[in-house]
């Protein structure tokens, strides 16, 4: 009878582990679950957000006419910068990193796709000069990023900056595009602004 009433005891036991083993392997299983489920929501929702910030330039048409409307949007970061004063300090904090972003996308579709087809097309040079173009852009940034935002000379740079860029957007939109566009054919203009729009993407 003892040994009948310990084998019960024992099975009992054995059972009660097999249920708690049962219930944590069910319950880590929910935990992953959950995980890979919200890790899929926010999968989705950066993609979402991604989608809409490149959407402006996608939606503007072919690359030189999306490149135009990246361009027009800079320049209205740069009017606001340029009508701050120096108590707005937190606002050009705000709108430098704006700025630093918005070139940083359009640098990346410009150099890993647009220069590159100059280059193929036979404008090497041009190609150069404003990837060259590019690495002063970075160093106005820098500046900005490393002066005080209430520094009286903050704006002197915002306008020596801005007035780089225009100078630097009347060559490509004047000059240098069109005559890309031209050599192009339809369907390589079409593939020219997939291939721009995939680069925006990556940093959108």
């Amino acid at each position: 009878m003892a040994t009948e009433a310990s084998a019960r005891s024992n099975r009992s036991r054995s059972g009660n582990r097999s249920s708690e083993r049962g219930a944590f392997t069910g319950s880590t299983g929910a935990m992953i679950g959950a995980a890979a489920a919200g890790m899929a929501v926010g999968l989705m929702a950066n993609l979402g957000r991604k989608a809409a910030v490149q959407a402006p330039t996608f939606m503007a048409g072919d690359w030189d006419e999306a490149l135009k409307a990246e361009h027009k949007a800079t320049m209205a970061l740069f009017d606001a910068m340029q009508a701050t004063t120096e108590r707005n300090t937190t606002k050009r904090s705000m709108l430098l990193m704006q700025l630093k972003h918005a070139l940083a996308k359009h640098a990346l579709e410009e150099e890993n796709a647009v220069y590159p087809a100059l280059r193929d097309a036979g404008q090497k040079e041009e190609a150069d000069h404003l990837n060259h173009d590019h690495g002063y852009v970075k160093q106005f940034l820098y500046d900005l990023e490393n002066m005080p935002k209430d520094s009286p000379a903050f704006l002197a740079k915002v306008a020596e900056f801005r007035s780089a860029v225009e100078e630097h957007v009347r060559e490509e939109e004047d000059t240098i595009f069109p005559k890309l566009k031209a050599k192009l054919s339809p369907e390589a203009n079409k593939a020219l602004t997939a291939a721009m729009n995939k680069e925006g993407f990556k940093l959108a």
